[in-house]
């Protein structure tokens, strides 16, 4: 991992102190019943959420660490800031974009602590339409942390919340629950499992994973998304340079494609209209995934392989000195604003919207924000890349730990998450962890030859005794060998497949 330099170290060790002394006009919101939610892994909190019954509606407000309080522009703690653009997140470490005295020290919204942050306060009516939005510098005090499992925990009736979070959190609940239903029909319908991996003092990995999206989860991103929302119609309607998160809309063959990809698999899909607009294809795309969800849930497979499908017919969201909106959301403008501690564009985002309002830093130019944005999305590239090669190292070290205590003959259920000419790649779990996946070689397959079927979901076996392998199909599998240091896993089927 890279550290930071004396200089940069140094700046960050007086950067909560220089905050300080700066003088800005803050809300005091010290008082006000405030929470955090994030994984019991972490360390740097980013936002709080405060929340409460108005009338027939609610008022949240959103707390977001005021990192443009304590990284100067142009300083070196904001040059190698921009550098990063991003924290890189690896089984059982970091690599933070600021040095942990902000990162996890003087930005993080620690319960107890007064902290210096920037707050969204919004009214939403009934409907959880947002009717105004505040915002302005504040400094809070978080009086509980909780984690997503305690969370869970919480809402399953099984733990009581701490009693100064009670009332905010039930607050926050129902809105989150009202955001998802006026959302539900606009937005992609997929999401993801995470792996988590445990260590042991000598960092040797013990077991893994994956941490689904729970009711939890989803209070706090449709709470974020909302504030992302609310901050970028801001800078768009006061044409202020900015860094946007956008996502294009498909391409309409790409749509075509997936939804003869889903029907070869006997998955209900939309029915498909001439002439598909970008637009209308996006559309489309939200219904497919609501529909593909449902059908993995029917079957009790397939979710994670009709998922990908969804994924790889659309186009990668970027970061844009220009709004074009994010359709993946069903968003008409959108800018990541609220992870100001591991992304640099949320920082930018944060100078431009203070800027706008007065509260005392410098607005981006529409240069620097076109660069920022160019280098963000090259740099979120290359760590999603690192990040995925170490989950899949992780997990094939911890593989051959399974197989050095259970045995080499060790059979193990999966599900088909990929196919190709040369194979299929199977997701499979075990005893100490359900985060594998290997490759099957179509060689090593009985029946003759397999080839890939016309919408490239399938191998077909072409000789007697030949198994056909779909996306999502269950399947038993062996494992023939492991390259813990490349993180490669080869397989051959046991059971499972049809004829």
């Amino acid at each position: 991992m890279r550290g930071f330099t004396g200089l940069v170290e140094e700046e960050a060790a007086r950067a909560a102190e220089e905050a300080e002394a700066r003088d800005i006009a803050r809300r005091d919101l010290t008082e006000l019943a405030t929470f955090t939610v994030d994984p019991a892994t972490a360390r740097d909190f980013d936002d709080a959420v405060s929340a409460q019954r108005e009338g027939e509606g609610w008022r949240v407000w959103v707390h977001i660490a005021d990192v443009a309080a304590h990284v100067p522009p142009g300083s070196p703690l904001d040059l190698e800031a921009r550098r990063r653009a991003n924290s890189t997140y690896v089984p059982g470490t970091v690599e933070p974009m600021l040095p942990h005295a902000l990162s996890s020290g003087a930005c993080s919204l620690s319960p107890g602590v007064e902290r210096l942050a920037v707050t969204v306060e919004i009214d939403l009516d009934a409907a959880a339409r947002p009717t105004r939005t505040r915002f302005y510098r504040s400094r809070i005090r978080s009086d509980a942390r909780l984690d997503y499992d305690q969370l869970d925990r919480v809402f399953d009736g099984r733990e009581e919340p701490p009693a100064a979070a009670a009332e905010p959190l039930a607050a926050a609940r129902d809105v989150a629950a009202a955001l998802g239903e006026h959302r539900g029909d606009t937005s992609l319908d997929v999401e993801s499992a995470e792996p988590e991996f445990d260590f042991d003092a000598e960092g040797n990995v013990l077991t893994a994973h994956r941490v689904p999206q729970t009711e939890a989860h989803r209070l706090i991103e449709r709470l974020m998304i909302l504030t992302n929302e609310r901050v970028a119609e801001f800078l768009v309607d006061r044409r202020v340079p900015a860094v946007y998160r956008v996502h294009p809309q498909p391409d309409p063959p790409r749509i075509e494609r997936l939804l003869e990809q889903l029907a070869a698999l006997g998955v209900p899909t939309p029915p498909l209209g001439q002439g598909l607009s970008p637009r209308s294809a996006g559309e489309m795309a939200a219904e497919a995934s609501r529909l593909a969800r449902r059908e993995a849930a029917r079957r009790g497979h397939g979710q994670d392989a009709y998922t990908s499908l969804v994924l790889r017919s659309l186009k990668q969201a970027a970061y844009s000195e220009r709004n074009s909106g994010h359709a993946g959301l069903g968003s008409d403008a959108y800018a990541h604003f609220t992870s100001p501690i591991r992304r640099y564009p949320d920082l930018l985002v944060h100078r431009a919207l203070l800027a706008a309002l007065g509260e005392g830093e410098e607005a981006p130019t529409l240069g620097e924000a076109r660069e920022v944005a160019a280098h963000s999305s090259a740099q979120e590239r290359e760590s999603a890349k690192i990040e995925r090669d170490a989950d899949d190292v992780c997990a094939a070290y911890l593989l051959e730990r399974e197989l050095g205590e259970g045995g080499l003959d060790a059979e193990f259920d999966g599900e088909v998450s990929g196919v190709i000419r040369a194979g299929a790649f199977v997701a499979f779990g075990g005893e100490l962890g359900d985060v594998y996946e290997g490759m099957l070689p179509a060689r090593t397959l009985p029946g003759g030859r397999y080839e890939l079927d016309r919408a490239e979901v399938s191998l077909i076996g072409s000789g007697d005794g030949a198994t056909a392998l779909r996306l999502g199909d269950p399947v038993r599998v062996r494992v023939t060998g492991v390259d813990g240091g490349r993180g490669r896993v080869d397989l051959e089927l046991t059971g499972g497949g049809g004829k």
